[in-house]
């Protein structure tokens, strides 16, 4: 897995463990709520099972805007997109410049759709998603076709 260029402010870094700076986005309860519909904090565990599982199931990546940190985003190899930007980043449409490029990795490795499971109180996710293209598939699903 290599690093992946989004444009002149985005890299997508492969993951490797650094607990420093992604402990701190799952220590967000508002981010906790958006990305697992969870009210408690993310401790070390968690977030080191949740790492390993993304990372030995498909592709997970960091973030890099501008030279920091500030989120992740995944590939599952059962063409499930997952994605974290901490909320001092968000509403810069640095999620949907990643979710763009994974779409791009998607189309490499032959998929024919990605979806994405998105809770029914997350608007912002759903609005970010529907702008790419993706739609509503059923309950908390969304789907986008590859061409």
């Amino acid at each position: 897995m290599q690093e992946r260029i989004v444009d002149s402010e985005i890299r997508l870094i492969p993951y490797y463990r650094n607990d420093e700076a992604s402990l701190t986005w799952y220590q967000d309860l508002d981010v906790c709520k958006q990305v697992d519909n969870r009210d408690e904090p993310y401790d070390l565990n968690l977030l080191h099972n949740m790492y390993d599982y993304l990372s030995s199931h498909g592709e997970c990546y960091y973030i890099e805007f501008k030279g920091k940190l500030v989120g992740d985003v995944s590939l599952g190899d059962n063409a499930e997109l997952a994605i974290v930007v901490c909320k001092e980043y968000q509403n810069q449409h640095i999620g949907r410049r990643c979710i763009r490029e994974m779409l791009t990795l998607a189309a490499e490795k032959g998929m024919n759709s990605v979806k994405a499971n998105i809770y029914s109180f997350n608007e912002q996710s759903q609005r970010m998603f529907e702008s790419i293209g993706f739609y509503k598939t059923e309950d908390e699903w969304y789907q986008f076709v590859l061409q």
